[in-house]
C-alpha cells in the first residue's frame, strides 16, 4: 500500500510480516497457510442463486427453508475444510428453518429472505448456542451475550435462517501492525476460493470466502478501513460499506465508534441491496444511527437502474492507479465500458490529500478502540474473565503458542497506554480526520467539480498467503470513505490471471441510492462475476 506506515497499513488489513518470526515456527506457517493440492469439484445445485431465485423457490414449492438450510450446511461440510471460511455452524439453524416453513404454510411470510440461509461474522452478538469471539480464544469462555446483536435481530425478524458464524481477521485485524489477513487464533487461516494459496483479505474474510464459494446466499460483515470492500473484491463478489450510521453497532465487538459499520456482503448488486434494507434502521441503543430511520430505504432495490450510468458524472481517483500493469489493462477497460455507457468521467489526484489522514487515524482508533472494548467487554457481565483491553493483552501474553504465534499485539499494547475520549490529542485527531476525508476531501472535491461520487479501484489482486511474511497489498482505495463515514460499494471488475479485482464507487454521507444505481449499472454493463475456480494455485500459462 503506497505511501503508508507500517503503523497505518494495519488499519486497513494487517500488512507485512510476521515480526520475530522464530525458525521453529516457519516451517508450522508455512504447512497451514499451504492448501491441499487437489481443486474442488464444483457441481453444487444452487451455485450462483440469487435471493429472487431462492425466494421464488420457496414460493413455488421447489425449495423450503429446511432443504435450503440442509444443503448449505452439506456444503460447508463438503468443502470448508479447504477454505476455513465458516468458525462455527448453528446447531438450531434446521429447526428454525422447519419453524419458517411452518410460518409460509401458515401465510405468513416476513419479506424476501424468509427461510434464506445467511452468515454472520464472528464478531456479531448471538444470544444462542454459538459463540461470539472475534476469532479470539480469550472469548471462548465468555458468559453468552444478554441479546442478540441489533443486526441479528434485524434478520431474524426478516426470517432469515442464520446457519453460522465466519471466520475473520482476530479482532477484525487491530491486534497487531504485522497480522496476516483472514487469520484467527480460534479459527485458522481462511483461504481465497480463485486460489488456495491465495489470501482473502480481511477482515471479515469468512464472509467474503463463505459467500463467494456459494455456502451461503449472503453474509454481513464489518469495516473500520477496507474490512468489507477488501475480501470482497479478492473473493469477486459485492460489497457494501454504508454511511456510518445507516446500520447499527449495538451488540458488535467493536474497534472504533468512528469508523465501524455493518455491511453487506454478496453475489450481485441486487442481493446486496437487498440485504441492506433488512439491516439499516435507527437503534436507540446506538446515538450514531439517529438519522437512519429517516435516510434508509426499506427497499434499495428501486434504485437500481441498468441505464443508471447516462448522464452520471464520476471522479476517477488517479492517486489509486497505476500500481500494476496487467490491473491497470482491466481498470482501464472497466473505464471504458462506464464511458460507453453513458458516464462522463473526470481524472483527479486531488483525493491523496485525504492520505494524509493516516497517522491522524491510527490515534483516533487507539483511543477509540480502548474505550469501545471495554463498554463492549461490560456488557457481557461482571462474570465475564475479560473486562478490559488489558485483560486481553494478558491473556494472549499467557497463551503465547496459540495466539502469538505468528504476530504479535503490538496495536493492542499501544492503544491501553491512550488516554479518555476527552483528551486534546484525540479530538484533534478526529477533527484533522474529518477535515482531510470530507471538507478537503470527498465533499469538496465533488462539490467543486459538480460531480456524482469517485471510482478507483478497490484493491489489487490477491496476494499469497504467508504467515512467515505477511500480507501485501497495493491499489487499496478504502480510506477516504471510511474515515470520512460515508457509503462505499464494490463490484467485480475483472479478473487478473483468472484473480478476481473490484472497483469502488464512493461518495457523500447518505448517497447509497446514487452509488447503487451507479454500481448496478456497471454490474450489468460488464458482468464480471464468475464463479471461483478452487484451483490449488494460479495458473500462469
Amino acid at each position: 500500500m503506497p505511501n503508508r506506515t507500517q503503523a497505518d497499513r494495519r488499519t486497513f488489513l494487517g500488512s507485512a510480516v510476521i515480526a520475530g518470526a522464530v525458525a521453529a515456527n516457519a516451517a508450522s506457517a508455512q504447512e497451514q497457510a499451504v492448501p491441499e493440492t487437489e481443486p474442488i469439484m464444483d457441481d453444487f445445485e444452487l451455485k450462483e442463486s440469487s435471493l429472487a431465485e431462492l425466494a421464488d423457490g420457496l414460493g413455488n414449492g421447489k425449495h423450503s427453508a429446511a432443504s435450503l438450510t440442509r444443503a448449505y450446511l452439506d456444503r460447508i461440510t463438503a468443502i470448508d475444510d479447504k477454505l476455513g471460511s465458516v468458525i462455527e455452524i448453528n446447531p438450531d439453524a434446521e429447526q428454525i428453518a422447519t419453524e419458517l416453513d411452518r410460518e409460509r404454510a401458515a401465510g405468513n411470510v416476513r419479506g424476501p429472505l424468509h427461510g434464506i440461509p445467511v452468515m454472520v461474522k464472528d464478531n456479531f452478538d448471538t444470544r444462542d448456542k454459538m459463540k461470539t469471539t472475534a476469532g479470539s480464544l480469550a472469548l471462548l469462555d465468555a458468559p453468552q451475550p444478554p441479546e442478540d446483536s441489533f443486526v441479528v435481530q434485524q434478520l431474524r425478524k426478516a426470517g432469515a435462517v442464520l446457519i453460522g458464524k465466519t471466520n475473520l481477521s482476530e479482532w477484525a485485524n487491530i491486534r497487531s501492525t504485522n497480522s496476516t489477513s483472514g487469520w484467527s487464533g480460534r479459527g485458522g487461516q481462511c483461504n481465497n476460493p480463485y486460489a488456495l494459496d491465495r489470501n482473502p483479505c480481511g477482515s471479515s474474510s469468512g464472509s467474503g470466502v463463505a459467500v463467494s464459494a456459494n455456502l451461503c446466499s449472503v453474509a454481513v460483515g464489518t469495516e473500520t478501513d477496507g474490512s468489507v470492500t477488501c475480501p470482497s473484491s479478492c473473493c469477486g463478489i459485492v460489497g457494501i460499506k454504508p454511511t456510518l450510521g445507516l446500520i447499527s453497532r449495538t451488540g458488535v465487538v467493536p474497534i472504533s465508534h468512528s469508523q465501524d459499520t455493518a455491511g453487506p456482503m454478496a453475489r450481485s448488486v441486487r442481493d446486496a441491496a437487498m440485504l441492506l434494507g433488512v439491516l439499516a434502521g435507527t437503534d436507540p441503543q446506538d446515538d450514531a444511527t439517529a438519522e437512519a430511520d429517516a435516510q434508509r430505504s426499506t427497499d434499495y432495490t428501486q434504485f437500481l437502474d441498468a441505464a443508471g450510468l447516462k448522464g452520471a458524472k464520476i471522479a476517477v481517483a488517479r492517486n489509486y492507479f497505476g500500481f500494476h500493469d496487467d490491473c491497470e489493462r482491466v481498470l482501464e477497460e472497466a473505464l471504458d465500458a462506464m464511458r460507453d455507457a453513458g458516464a462522463t468521467l473526470v481524472d483527479t489526484g486531488r483525493l491523496a490529500i485525504a492520505e494524509d489522514a493516516g497517522s491522524a487515524e491510527t490515534m483516533v482508533l487507539q483511543y477509540d478502540l480502548k474505550h469501545d472494548m471495554a463498554a463492549y467487554l461490560e456488557r457481557l457481565g461482571p462474570d465475564s474473565p475479560m473486562k478490559t483491553l488489558q485483560d486481553l493483552i494478558d491473556f494472549n501474553n499467557a497463551n503465547r503458542e496459540a495466539e502469538l504465534k505468528y504476530f504479535g499485539q503490538e496495536f493492542f499494547e499501544q492503544a491501553v497506554e491512550r488516554g479518555p475520549l476527552t483528551d486534546n490529542a484525540y479530538i484533534e485527531a478526529r477533527a484533522r480526520c474529518l477535515r482531510l476525508t470530507r471538507d478537503e476531501g470527498i465533499d469538496g472535491i465533488l462539490d467543486e467539480l459538480g460531480l456524482d461520487c469517485f471510482v478507483a479501484p478497490s484493491t489489487g489482486v490477491p496476494c499469497l498467503t504467508d504467515l512467515i511474511n505477511g500480507d501485501h497489498w497495493s491499489g487499496i482505495s478504502s480510506s477516504p470513505a471510511a474515515v470520512a463515514g460515508y457509503p462505499n460499494i464494490t463490484v467485480p471488475a475483472g479478473q487478473v490471471y483468472g484473480l478476481p479485482i473490484g472497483l469502488s464507487f464512493f461518495g457523500r454521507k447518505w448517497d447509497e441510492p446514487k452509488l447503487l444505481r451507479i454500481a448496478y449499472a456497471f454490474e450489468q454493463a460488464t458482468k464480471h462475476r464468475r464463479a471461483p475456480q478452487f484451483l490449488p494455485t494460479v495458473k500462469l500459462d
